[in-house]
């Protein structure tokens, strides 16, 4: 279970297809690899991943077939960064919002503006996510906790403060780039409950 709020920005160190599942090296701008253990979940850009192997320098993980069909992690190349977050802790503070790390699908930025102190994005999303999207909820995107300020009919924004887009991935966006997207998971329980309920 993670929160949403980014610790480090890390580096795509190596990027190695292997039949259909890609090994990853991630090299952590600040992230202390001497804390790290084998086994250990991080978030990447949202999407939950396993520790495999820690060196000197960078940490290696795994994406299945799975998760490079859900997620933007197919595309990362060396050089890339990802926004990173270690789970969280019995007596952690929760600052952000519950958080799983199971990415429900992308979305692709359609609008940005930069409006001084905060800098506004808009992702066109599909309609199957879209409707778990309300003004003033939570989402995830790239793994980043996040309130929505609006939603349309094809798309949600976000205001993100220079913090966020200092220390995150999301003050590089640029017009087309896809984002991994998290949508609250108390709205799925709710319709699911709902559903079963007879008329």
């Amino acid at each position: 279970m993670f929160t949403g709020l980014v610790e480090d920005t890390g580096t795509v160190a190596r990027a190695d297809r292997r039949s259909d599942a890609l090994v990853l090296a991630i090299r952590p701008t600040k992230l202390p690899l001497g804390e790290l253990v084998l086994g250990e979940s991080i978030c990447h850009d949202g999407a939950c991943l396993t520790v495999t192997e820690i060196g000197r320098d960078s940490f290696t993980v795994l994406a299945g077939a799975e998760t490079l069909a859900r997620t933007t992690l197919g595309s990362l190349r060396i050089g890339k960064h990802v926004n990173l977050e270690r789970s969280l802790r019995v007596g952690d503070r929760m600052g952000g919002h519950w958080v799983t790390g199971h990415i429900d699908g992308t979305g692709e930025l359609a609008i940005r503006r930069d409006l001084g102190a905060n800098l506004v994005l808009a992702f066109r999303t599909p309609p199957a996510l879209l409707r778990y999207i309300v003004e003033k909820g939570s989402i995830a995107v790239a793994g980043v906790s996040l309130t929505v300020n609006a939603v349309d009919a094809e798309t949600f924004s976000i205001a993100i403060i220079p913090h966020t887009r200092d220390h995150t991935t999301l003050g590089a966006l640029a017009i087309g780039d896809r984002v991994n997207l998290e949508v609250d998971i108390l709205a799925k329980h709710v319709e699911k409950l709902l559903s079963g309920r007879s008329a």
